[in-house]
């Protein structure tokens, strides 16, 4: 356990390996999206194929969530995380040995299991490290951490796909191993999870029951479930394709294609940063409803009236919105749910999100085969509109407080009551 002394270089600690965790997550999932052009040629894949990569490497990262929710309750933050990252290092290396699109599709649905876990429970980890005076804040700059992974997949796929190809790039991915060893023997479990486990030890608590049977945490579950598959229908069926739209609707090649990602995804991460401290000041709901309304007017902006004069403002606006709902969903839900309940309860609503959300790639490969991927991008922007409006209207923010500060024995565990904000 921390002692008193060693907790401000224990915070460093946990924010540092949570960043490098989110943003080698999401390298992964975006060097799929870049190479998926080459991948389309290599396994001669048609547009539908192309989009079910995406779709069931969404169905394997909600399949991870929901366990690696649930898991997190049971055996530990951190160990939880620790696991994830292994497997989806070692998968995503395993694809650089396919010889073809089945064979490619299996591994990555297997691999993505751990993507899915990773994610949910590092957003967990480091909620329940942090104050709530600051807690937006911190999670937002955390979130930048997503969007710079972004960012290095994207200059490392421009400098190794044009000369290489995906398989080389695809062995960056074993990196990660490391940082899961690190962090298995260097961050303690938050103080929050030991007083839980043991009060669940206790009275054999389960988890899932406990959702379903009080009525106020199934209605916040259900609600967050259905804000989750509404902001990922958005965020996947457009990151998924965008660098597709770029490349074959705008006519840019490989190079101009990674350059505006590059700009995007800087802007991403400058809005999360501010997006966090901004909701710490005004409040996570009208941040939320504010990005996630801002990005669906971005959309059809973008595919109707982008001109060589104004395409680079409309990606750069287009990232800095697009980053603000991720900034604030982190701590907007896990402050929606009790320590007892938190991994499960975040972990399930987060990941049936993406399983609802997993139609989205495919969706956008059948409506390109029949018009354009500028037009089924369009159409995100609906989902991104009802994402906004559930909960501006039915979701109030900082139900619990997930923090309880490490090494006090005589501090209560706040986050299984209501919070006194």
């Amino acid at each position: 356990m921390a002692n008193s002394s060693a907790r401000p270089r224990l915070w460093i600690i946990v924010f540092i390996s949570s960043f490098l965790g989110l943003m080698v997550d999401a390298m992964d999932i975006q060097m799929l999206a870049l190479s998926l052009p080459l991948l389309k040629e290599e396994f001669n894949m048609n547009n539908i194929q192309v989009g079910s990569l995406g779709t069931w490497t969404l169905v394997g990262m909600a399949a991870g969530g929901l366990m690696g929710g649930w898991l997190s309750d049971r055996l530990g933050r951190v160990r939880t995380i620790t696991w994830s990252m292994i497997i989806f290092s070692v998968g995503t290396a395993l694809l650089v040995f396919t010889q073809s699109y089945e064979q490619f599709l299996a591994i990555r649905f297997i691999s993505s299991f751990g993507l899915g876990a990773e994610y949910a429970v590092v957003n967990m980890l480091m909620a329940e490290y942090v104050p709530t005076k600051r807690r937006t804040t911190i999670l937002g700059t955390l979130q930048a951490g997503w969007s710079v992974g972004y960012l290095v997949a994207t200059l490392l796929a421009g400098s190794i796909l044009p000369e290489y190809g995906w398989r080389p790039l695809f062995l960056v991915a074993l990196a990660p191993v490391a940082l899961a060893i690190y962090m298995r023997f260097t961050i303690p479990e938050p103080e929050g999870w030991k007083q839980s486990a043991r009060e669940k030890a206790m009275l054999k608590q389960n988890e899932w029951t406990s959702i379903f049977k009080e009525s106020k945490v199934r209605k916040m579950f259900i609600l967050w479930s259905i804000t989750s598959v509404l902001l990922q229908f958005g965020y996947y069926g457009v990151n998924n394709w965008l660098p597709s739209y770029i490349v074959s609707d705008l006519g840019y090649n490989f190079k101009q294609m990674t350059s505006y990602l590059v700009g995007t995804y800087i802007a991403m991460i400058l809005g999360k940063i501010l997006a966090g401290w901004l909701a710490d000041k005004f409040g996570r709901k009208a941040l939320f409803v504010a990005g996630t309304i801002g990005t669906a007017a971005a959309i059809p902006i973008i595919v109707y009236f982008h001109s060589p004069a104004n395409i680079v403002i409309l990606f750069t606006l287009f990232g800095f919105l697009i980053g603000v709902p991720y900034a604030v969903n982190a701590t907007y839900m896990s402050e929606s749910f009790s320590t007892k309940v938190r991994g499960t309860a975040v972990g399930g609503a987060y990941n049936i999100g993406r399983s609802g959300a997993a139609l989205a790639p495919v969706l956008i490969g059948v409506i390109a085969t029949n018009y354009s991927i500028g037009f089924g991008l369009s159409l995100m922007a609906i989902s991104y509109v009802l994402c906004g409006i559930v909960p501006a209207l039915f979701i109030r923010e900082k139900i619990y407080e997930p923090y309880v500060e490490q090494a006090s024995n005589n501090t209560a565990d706040s986050s299984n009551n209501s919070v006194n904000y």
